[in-house]
């Protein structure tokens, strides 16, 4: 393990956003169980498109987004507040 100072721009949080030496952008720091849980989302989201559930699909897919919409928009929120350009 290498300890690195790295800058933070939000909270620590369940996804902070912080830049590590090096890099021209930060990035989101997603805890392990976090992480965990969005692909359990996708799992599901997958089994209901094979299952042929596409209402189910649907909205498991509209829950998903809107999470990662979420945190989407607090990145941006973020890097607006420090006057970092988006990357994308």
């Amino acid at each position: 393990m290498e300890r690195v100072e790295a800058e933070l721009f939000t909270d620590g949080g369940n996804d902070a956003m912080v830049r590590l030496p090096g890099r021209r952008f930060p990035g989101v720091l997603i805890q392990g169980d976090t992480l965990s849980i969005l692909r359990s989302d996708v799992a599901e989201l997958v089994d209901l498109c094979t299952a042929g559930d596409l209402e189910a699909a649907r909205h498991a897919a509209s829950l998903l987004q809107a999470e990662l919409s979420s945190k989407l928009q607090r990145y941006i929120d973020a890097l607006g507040a420090h006057g970092v350009p988006r990357p994308f």
